[in-house]
């Protein structure tokens, strides 16, 4: 999504990030007893996290997509976001993320981290690279916490309600390191997805796509192309929250020159607009992330059947 980057019921990666907002979650109990008046009272454990499987989803020669399996993958992928963010792009960090050198919050103990692995170049540690990532959030999973991350910008409560009946990803923090910012690399990373939603029946997608910059006043062109020719119908409609809401109709219809608008989103923003997405009503500035974020609405219905059978109903086009 989907960028920062887009789950009851998954920046710049090329060019943008889709959901980067994160407040912190609180880690659940885990004693195991207590006692209590002299008595010791069996206290039950909490679920552990059904196991990742580390089965490549899809590969293009060298390059690998597949879900991260141990604490040191994510880790790595952190450590990518903070590169792109941070020192790439116009991120500010805090003092913690400065020293870890790491794009970290609380969601990342309950997200999967999509892992794009290049075989042919190693770490220091002689591991195979990772060198794209992007951070899926099932609805079920989100529900059993502190909900999406996205909810802090928009008002996906109201929509998820709205479709109750529905299963929602939510996809973020999606990067790539610049010299794998090719064809093939976004390829698997939708391939992955693609698999990743026709193996966890998720009928839609979301989650915040990121404009460089935060002025609206000079991304009104982008920002008006996108209100006027992507805007979500009342189906789907989803606005930022009080408080928060930019007017993204800065020009009327007729003064936006959809060529030149289309040249100023982000390469991963105008790839949501080919699959079908729709945008939501108003932007949002992020000015820790030095962003204007909108919403990526994909119900998985909405989908152009050009990408369906490029990528396979059961997502197998690139499998292994």
């Amino acid at each position: 999504m989907l960028e920062r980057a887009m789950p009851k019921r998954a920046h710049a990666a090329t060019s943008g990030q889709i959901g980067h907002v994160s407040p912190a979650l609180e880690a659940p109990l885990t004693l195991s007893q207590r006692v209590f008046g002299g008595i010791r009272l069996a206290m039950p454990k909490p679920p552990r996290p059904a196991p990742v499987s580390t089965e490549p989803l899809g590969r293009i020669g060298a390059l690998e997509v597949r879900l991260a399996a141990t604490p040191r993958e994510i880790k790595q992928a952190q450590k990518l976001r903070y590169k792109v963010f941070y020192e790439e792009m116009s991120a500010i960090p805090d003092m913690q993320t400065q020293l870890s050198r790491r794009d970290r919050d609380g969601f990342d103990k309950i997200c999967d981290h999509l892992l794009v692995i290049d075989h042919d170049t190693r770490t220091a540690a002689g591991a195979p690279k990772i060198v794209g990532t992007y951070r899926l959030l099932r609805q079920a999973v989100a529900e059993r916490h502190s909900g999406f991350y996205t909810a802090s910008e928009f008002n996906i409560g109201a929509l998820t309600a709205r479709h109750d009946r529905l299963n929602f990803l939510e996809l973020g923090r999606s990067c790539v390191l610049p010299p794998y910012r090719t064809k093939r690399t976004v390829e698997l990373l939708w391939h992955g997805i693609w698999s990743y939603v026709r193996s966890h029946g998720i009928d839609v997608m979301v989650g915040c796509a990121s404009l460089t910059g935060t002025d609206p006043d000079a991304l009104a062109l982008p920002l008006a192309f996108l209100h006027h020719n992507a805007r979500a119908p009342e189906e789907w409609s989803v606005s930022a929250i009080a408080g928060r809401h930019v007017a993204m109709d800065q020009l009327p219809a007729e003064a936006v020159d959809a060529k030149a608008a289309l040249k100023l989103l982000p390469p991963l923003v105008k790839g949501y607009l080919r699959l079908g997405a729709y945008v939501g009503d108003g932007a949002v500035i992020d000015r820790q992330f030095g962003t204007t974020d909108v919403l990526i609405v994909l119900p998985v219905s909405a989908i152009s059947e050009r990408y369906v059978n490029h990528y396979g109903v059961d997502a197998t086009r690139y499998a292994t």
